[in-house]
């Protein structure tokens, strides 16, 4: 029974990063590749430890497996933020599907800080 929950959950981890991979691939621009790959190479990251950790039955293995997984849980989103902001910033184009861009306006150029509500949009 372990051995089928094992399989089944690196099976799940494996079509999260399947999925992380083909919105790569697919999406129009890099903000939305971006939302795909963390969102679903995390899950899929954690599938897959939890599965390994389930094979091995080492209490051990799966306190290292949980430590990978809130690693991936801390980093990934920070990461993300931080490199979308810079390619905002550096002025990599929206898809032109983009409905709206709700930054636009608010932050400073100079000192690249988000204005405040009550000051005017530069």
């Amino acid at each position: 029974m372990e051995k089928i929950l094992s399989e089944l959950l690196m099976l799940i981890g494996a079509l999260f990063m399947l999925i992380a991979a083909l919105g790569v691939v697919r999406l129009p621009d890099l903000f939305m590749r971006m939302h795909s790959n963390t969102k679903s190479a995390t899950l899929g990251v954690f599938f897959i430890m939890m599965g390994l950790s389930l094979h091995f039955g080492d209490f051990s293995i799966f306190i290292r497996a949980l430590a990978v997984v809130l690693f991936f849980l801390i980093t990934a989103p920070v990461a993300a933020q931080t490199i979308a902001r810079a390619a905002y910033f550096s002025g990599i184009p929206l898809w032109e599907g983009t409905l709206s861009d709700d930054l636009q306006g608010k932050y400073n150029p100079q000192t690249q800080k988000l204005s405040a509500p009550n000051e005017q949009e530069f």
